[in-house]
This record gives C-alpha cells, sequence and structure tokens, in this order.
C-alpha cells in the first residue's frame, strides 16, 4: 500500500495555515517531514455529543500518541480557550453588578415625550366585556325571550324568579320591575296573557316586600292609576285609545289568572278586578265608537263566561245589563256594518251560554227541547239553489227528500239486487274518441317496444 495513504480522518484536507508553534518544534526535533505536514491540517471539529470536563482538568494539557510523535488536542485547547473567555465574561458581568446603583424597586422611567399607553384591561369571557347589565336591560331580555317562546314558560320561569329575588331587593327596585312587566304586557298585545302568568306566578314567590306593599300590591296600584283614567281615555284621541284599549284586555288577563291566596279553601280570583271590568265595559259603551266597541267586544268573548258567572253566584244582573245596551247600540249607534255583525254574534253567543256544552241529555230523553246540542252534529246540506239547511229546519224533511228523488241516492248502491258488476259497467264505458286515442296509443307503445 502506498505510503502516502493516511488512515487518519480527515486525511487529506491540507490547508496552507501556519503551523502552531509548539507542534512545529515538536516536529522539527524528530526530524520527520510527515509530521510537519500533517501538523498543517486543519483539525477534526468537536464531536457534538462531547462529555463535559471538570474545572480542574481545563487546565491541563491532553497528550495524545500519534505512531512515533505526541501532540496536544487542539480541541482541547478550544475548550480551554472558551471557558476562560467565559469566566473573564462571568467575572466582568459580577464586577459590574456588584457596582452598579440601579435597583428593581425603582419607579418606571418614561421620557417626557413619549405618551403614555396603557394596555387595555383584560376581560374573561364568561364575564363579558361590556359592563354590568341593568335591571331594565336583564328584564327586557327575558321578558323579549318569553314574548318570542311562550312556550318555554313553564320551563324558564323558576330561574328567572331566583335572578329576580336576587337581584329586587328594595322597594325602589321592585317598583321598577312593576312598571317595566306592566308596560311589556300593555305594549305587546300578544303578551297581554304570558305577562298576566308572569305577575301572578311574582305575586307567590317573589320574596321582597316593603312596607309600600308586595308585587301584588304595587302592580294593582299601577293598574288603578290607569283605571281612574278611564273617562278620558275613551274619548282621546285614537293613540289614547290604544293605549287604553291594551290596558283594558291586560286587566281581563289579569283577572283569569291572577289568584290570591285565601286562608281557607284554594286561591281565589281579585274581586277587586270584578267590579274594575265592569266599569270599563261601561265606560266603553258610554263612546259607541268603532274602537271602543271591538275592545268591548274582545274583552266580553274573553271572560264573559266568567264575569257571567261570578255575577250569578253574587245574584247581580250585570250581564244582562250588558246585552241591554249591546242591544241598544245596534239600533241607535252609526257603528260600521263589521262591528255591527261582531256585535250580533256576541249576543247570539251569550244566548247559547258562551258556546259551552253541559252534560248531555241521555240519548233516549234528548229531544231539540231538551238538549241544545241535539242539531251539533248533523251535516249541512244545500239545496239546488244553494241555499243550506240541516235538521233544525222546519222543512228539513221535504227538502231533503227532493235530493233524494233528484240524484236517486240510495240506486242499489250495495248491490243488494245480486249483481254489482252492473252498476258500474256504464262507468267502465269510454267514449269513442278516448277509445280511439287508447287504441292509438297502445299500438304506438308496441311497436316502439319491438323496435
Amino acid at each position: 500500500m502506498d505510503e502516502s495513504f493516511d488512515r487518519a480522518p480527515g486525511a487529506g484536507r491540507t490547508r496552507n495555515f501556519v503551523a502552531d508553534p509548539g507542534l512545529a518544534g515538536n516536529a522539527g526535533d524528530s526530524g520527520d517531514p510527515k509530521a510537519a505536514l500533517f501538523n498543517q491540517r486543519e483539525p477534526l471539529r468537536q464531536p457534538r455529543t462531547l462529555p463535559p470536563f471538570a474545572e480542574s482538568n481545563l487546565g491541563a494539557p491532553n497528550v495524545m500518541v500519534v505512531g512515533d510523535f505526541t501532540r496536544q488536542s487542539q480541541t482541547q485547547q478550544s475548550i480551554n480557550a472558551n471557558s476562560m473567555s467565559a469566566s473573564r465574561g462571568f467575572t466582568h458581568v459580577d464586577s459590574m453588578v456588584k457596582s452598579s446603583n440601579l435597583s428593581a424597586s425603582a419607579p418606571e422611567f418614561v421620557p417626557s415625550a413619549v405618551n403614555l399607553y396603557e394596555d387595555p384591561p383584560f376581560y374573561d369571557d364568561n364575564e363579558g366585556y361590556y359592563d354590568e347589565q341593568t335591571l331594565a336591560e336583564t328584564v327586557a331580555d327575558f321578558l323579549g325571550h318569553l314574548s318570542s317562546s311562550p312556550g318555554s314558560f313553564e320551563a324558564d320561569v323558576e330561574a328567572i324568579t331566583a335572578m329576580l329575588n336576587s337581584w329586587v331587593t328594595t322597594e325602589e327596585l321592585l317598583n321598577e320591575l312593576v312598571e317595566l312587566i306592566y308596560t311589556q304586557s300593555t305594549a305587546i298585545p300578544n303578551f297581554a296573557y304570558t305577562g298576566a302568568r308572569l305577575c301572578n306566578y311574582l305575586s307567590h314567590h317573589l320574596l321582597v316586600s316593603p312596607r309600600s306593599g308586595n308585587f301584588r300590591q304595587l302592580l294593582l296600584k299601577r293598574c288603578q292609576t290607569e283605571f281612574q283614567q278611564r273617562d278620558a281615555a275613551v274619548r282621546g284621541d285614537a293613540e289614547t285609545q290604544k293605549k287604553f284599549h291594551s290596558f283594558v284586555l291586560f286587566l281581563g288577563e289579569l283577572y283569569l289568572n291572577l289568584q290570591v291566596k285565601s286562608s281557607k279553601g284554594p286561591p281565589n280570583r281579585a274581586d277587586i278586578l270584578l267590579d274594575a271590568l265592569k266599569d270599563l265595559m261601561s265606560s266603553l259603551f258610554s263612546k259607541p265608537v268603532d274602537a271602543n266597541l271591538i275592545c268591548a267586544v274582545k274583552l266580553l268573548k274573553l271572560t264573559g263566561s266568567i264575569l257571567d258567572d261570578a255575577w250569578k253566584e253574587r245574584g247581580k244582573p250585570h250581564m244582562e245589563e250588558l246585552i241591554q245596551r249591546i242591544e241598544t247600540i245596534l239600533l241607535d249607534a252609526t257603528c260600521s256594518r263589521d262591528v255591527r255583525q261582531m256585535l250580533l254574534k256576541l249576543v247570539e253567543l251569550r244566548s247559547s251560554d258562551w258556546g259551552r256544552v253541559r252534560a248531555a241529555t241521555a240519548a233516549s230523553n234528548a229531544t231539540p227541547d231538551n238538549d241544545p246540542n241535539y242539531f251539533m252534529n248533523e251535516p249541512t246540506f244545500y239545496t239546488e239553489d244553494g241555499t243550506p239547511f240541516t235538521a233544525a229546519d222546519p222543512d228539513y224533511a221535504e227538502k231533503y227528500q227532493e235530493i233524494l228523488d233528484r240524484q236517486e241516492y240510495f240506486n242499489d248502491l250495495d248491490g243488494e239486487n245480486g249483481n254489482e258488476s252492473e252498476i258500474y259497467d256504464s262507468e267502465d264505458e269510454m267514449e269513442p274518441e278516448i277509445e280511439a286515442a287508447f287504441e292509438t296509443f297502445c299500438l304506438e307503445s308496441e311497436r316502439k317496444r319491438q323496435q
């Protein structure tokens, strides 16, 4: 093998660097030219996994024996040099720290020409970025929810009440709550029923009860304020009348839903509202314009049966008096045709006991005289000229027989003659034009199928 072949790693990477004086001297002493050439080569790089050296060994020379010569490891020299440089750097830093007059507790230095800027405070996502809502905003939120989703009332009312109990703790806040619920219940017509149910629930479960009264008492006081302006409201402008009519219908819902606890027996309806509704209808009929009459009709359709029963129990003929006033208005007032029709339907509804179905009379004893529902399920027929009639009409038998004779209703429809096929023979026959078109269609279909 050639003597110039060198097995050492990195052999052949010759660079014309000036040899280290120490190494050159050693090579000269040996008199070996290969050693001098070897010493001019670049040393191998430091391994990445070089084990740490103890501080006591950093200053000791590391001697390697290679063939006929010995040399100090240049890698170790590099490590020693770096360690010594780092030690000098640390010593310099330590001296600067010891001689420094700076303090960690010193105030922050801000140049006079720099504008101060404060980072916005951090807000937790659970707490929300905005300020805490007021009572009005919170009440408006859950009232809007109940207005758009009235079916969730039973599921949500308990949580709403718990929230209000933790919030409404003073007389001022209670008055504000009453005003908010009253305003919402009268401003939105479709919310009157849900608002009345909410008022009833809060009257039993709201804990705050200041000297001025509990929730129910303050609510009735607010309604009384509007009630005392009834005579002026029915004669006011259109906006005033609209606001007053909303109050009337809400009071009707409140009478049906608000229950007052009784020391004896189950809760009862508020009697004070019973008298108030009678006075409100009297005020509406005192000014028989269309808007007032429509409101009175709606109120009587809503509460008529309950009011009628309550007044009958007390022996008061208030409902008869109201019906008489309606009949008088029908004769004298100049109301529109549609409103007149509404009043007539209302009188008819009351004459049928507000559409209620009483206990049915036994079938064997039922007659048109003792059972008002005798003809309820009877079908409605029409004469040749389109006039409707039922079994309650006096001429029912004669008209019905005419229909049977004209249409021959029972011409062997059940096949009593034993030949049911004859009934449908005429229906199976096709007219000549239809039959010819059908034959053409069949021929074309057969031809296409063969192709």
